[in-house]
């Protein structure tokens, strides 16, 4: 059995960030709470120095989607109308103005930051029907919950034909860092990620263990047999990348075919990090955070056999959904990045060269907490905002 050792005396195990408060290793009241094959080797690189956010008023938003408690996730049918996920569980479809709640979905482990999660079709969806959905799932014999992956299709307002394509082990009863998103590739593979579950020094460092970890799979839940741990003894074979802390936000880079993921650092340092087969991502060996008291966790932010960021937030915005703009109803934003921040209630513009971020700008400030943004088919940018619903972006020059 390979193991990644961890350095010793890290103990604190932390929930998501941009939080204050202490770990006690119980679960978290919600809404409260925010926040592997060959080691791949490189030389180390030089990460930037984090940038300050400037601020603008051009944009407002308004609402789309009212009523709605902790939308987690959402995604465009193709006739327009829209999925939404509630973190309690709810599935909900808007169309021509309504909400109807889609009967038939996974039963979720809703503590803390786990409940029902992420939401995405099929690439072919219009052939197909699929749908994924991640979520926090209580299968298993042990008590607590962990983040699973399932797939399903729509009928009328019911879902059928459901397949649970992979479920993340050992249950716990903590209520932290579930992660979970789901992006597809342009070759049609299917990435999720599951957050460290709060056991920082036990599962991200150690690819015979889930969780802190980017999965890869087939579309009907198969492992692809490039994938960099097939066939090595012990190893989680779903995994294609490890050392990850919590990431709440992954997207396919559309201009490189790239998978990027941002996570959220323990105090300070929140990352961007682009996902590479087999790659180490660090946490908690390496980072550029702190223990939620000041303390140290590590003086290390860079190793060599380790993935360095290419952005890091200082302090942490709790970042949480993710955008990259290819609408040409926004070409002052099209090639850049969204990121929703829940800790300071803003959408975030990250301007973007290469993989180099060279401005912040907060938009729509103090709006609330933004648990999710996506570009929709009709080349609208559209919000996620707990305790309100969903929103559209405008731009108050137009």
């Amino acid at each position: 059995m390979k193991r990644i050792l961890l350095i010793s005396g890290l103990a604190l195990s932390l929930i998501a960030c941009g939080e204050n408060g202490k770990d006690s290793g119980t679960a978290q009241v919600e809404g409260n709470i925010e926040e592997t094959g060959e080691e791949q080797t490189q030389e180390p690189t030089e990460v930037p120095d984090p940038i300050d956010a400037e601020n603008s008023d051009k944009y407002s938003y308004e609402m789309v989607v009212e009523g709605l408690k902790i939308p987690w996730g959402f995604t465009f049918l193709p006739d327009g109308s829209m999925l939404i996920t509630e973190k309690n569980g709810d599935i909900i479809h808007f169309k021509d103005g309504q909400k109807t709640n889609i009967q038939g979905g996974p039963e979720v482990y809703d503590r803390g930051q786990g409940g029902l999660l992420d939401v995405v079709l099929h690439p072919d969806y219009e052939s197909n029907g699929w749908i994924y959905f991640t979520y926090a799932s209580k299968e298993g014999e042990v008590d607590g919950g962990n983040t699973a992956l399932m797939r399903a299709k729509l009928q009328g307002n019911q879902l059928t034909s459901k397949e649970v394509l992979y479920k993340a082990t050992p249950n716990t009863t903590k209520g932290q860092h579930f992660g979970s998103r789901i992006a597809f590739d342009k070759e049609g593979y299917l990435y999720f990620s599951a957050g460290e579950r709060g056991e920082r020094d036990v599962n991200p460092q150690d690819i015979t263990r889930d969780n802190g970890k980017v999965y890869r799979l087939n579309d009907d839940g198969g492992i692809p047999s490039d994938n960099p741990f097939v066939g090595q003894q012990d190893a989680v074979e779903a995994i294609y990348s490890y050392g990850h802390r919590n990431p709440q936000g992954m997207i396919l880079n559309p201009e490189t075919g790239e998978i990027w993921v941002h996570e959220h650092g323990p105090k300070g340092g929140d990352e961007i990090n682009v996902v590479k087969k087999g790659a180490n991502f660090g946490w908690p060996v390496v980072t550029y955070g702190e223990n939620y008291s000041g303390t140290s966790i590590t003086d290390e932010t860079s190793r060599p056999n380790m993935e360095d960021p290419i952005f890091y937030w200082l302090p942490s915005i709790a970042p949480s959904g993710f955008a990259y703009v290819t609408s040409n109803k926004f070409p002052e934003l099209k090639g850049n990045l969204l990121v929703g921040s829940l800790k300071f209630q803003y959408l975030e513009l990250l301007e973007l060269n290469g993989k180099k971020i060279n401005k912040r700008v907060k938009l729509l400030e103090d709006s609330g907490r933004m648990r999710d943004v996506r570009q929709g088919s009709d080349g609208n940018i559209y919000m996620a905002i707990e305790g309100k619903g969903i929103a559209k972006l405008t731009n108050n020059q137009e």
